[in-house]
């Protein structure tokens, strides 16, 4: 299977940027709404990479959890630098343990999304029978 760079660097670009401002808003906040958030994050950075990426339902998927596992392994390095530089290094440590055994949970969401994403082109670009012929 051929990667699509341009439809898992667009669902990047909105995980990246919708963790971002989730971050900006959630921080402070329970965690049950922080988990809840990257799963709706996942969601839509895959649905994004599935529905530009389009055909099978299989490549969206794998698009879709490609994109999300980038962006969230990118957050992981923004977090874990952000935390060595202001909680030391027991603490930058422990982020990426816990961020490392979470970020293959980034994974399904995005698959989801990105399977979403290429039945949904799929079923829009799909001609439609004009009637029958006699």
């Amino acid at each position: 299977m051929k990667i699509n760079w341009s439809a898992v660097f667009t669902g990047f670009v909105v995980t990246l940027a919708l963790g971002l401002i989730s971050g900006l808003i959630y921080a402070g906040s329970e965690t049950v709404g922080i988990l809840g958030s990257w799963g709706v994050i996942g969601i839509l950075g895959g649905l994004t990479a599935g529905y530009v990426v389009g055909g099978r339902i299989g490549s969206g998927a794998i698009h879709g959890g490609l994109a999300t596992v980038l962006g969230s392994l990118v957050l992981l390095v923004i977090a874990a630098v952000t935390t060595l530089l202001f909680g030391g290094v027991v603490l930058s440590l422990g982020v990426l343990g816990f961020g490392a055994l979470i970020l293959a949970f980034h994974a399904i969401p995005g698959a989801l999304g990105g399977a979403l994403g290429s039945w949904l082109k799929d079923r829009r670009t799909a001609p439609e029978p004009v009637g029958t012929q006699a």
